[in-house]
């Protein structure tokens, strides 16, 4: 089932199907965390993961997904707002939607990794792990 929310001109929807890849990939391709990836890597992610899009008149303004099994864990990633559209508290309502979404209530374990935004994330009561070094990562740099 899809949502939907509403707020000063602007929506954020779950519909994937309202989601416009040419504006996403645009914006992902340039990101610290994704420069470079494909096209076709970004729209596996979306058909893998609960979409937020974030529209206003002129179309896709922003974006964020969500990969979680719903019942235990969810890792919140690929969050933007585009330039043009910042400032406007755009983010902070997107992270809000996603929080409050209901396949989303009672998860024990929330991620995400950011390099500069987060006075953002902190009022949804995300923080820097109490023990970091119990988690681990593997990461691959080469998107092909």
């Amino acid at each position: 089932m899809n949502h939907c929310w509403s707020k000063d001109g602007f929506e954020i929807t779950t519909d994937p199907a309202r989601l416009d890849l040419d504006v996403m990939h645009a914006f992902l391709r340039t990101a610290y965390w994704s420069v470079g990836i494909p096209r076709a890597t970004v729209e596996r992610a979306v058909a893998g993961s609960l979409n937020f899009g974030l529209f206003g008149a002129d179309g896709q303004v922003g974006y964020a997904r969500v990969v979680s099994d719903r019942a235990t864990f969810a890792w919140m990633c690929d969050v933007f707002v585009l330039e043009p559209y910042r400032g406007r508290g755009l983010g902070r309502w997107l992270i809000s939607c996603i929080m409050a979404h209901p396949e989303l209530q009672g998860l024990r374990r929330w991620m995400l990794a950011t390099a500069d935004a987060h006075g953002l994330y902190r009022p949804f009561g995300f923080e820097i792990p109490a023990e970091p070094e119990r988690l681990m990562a593997r990461r691959k740099t080469d998107l092909a």
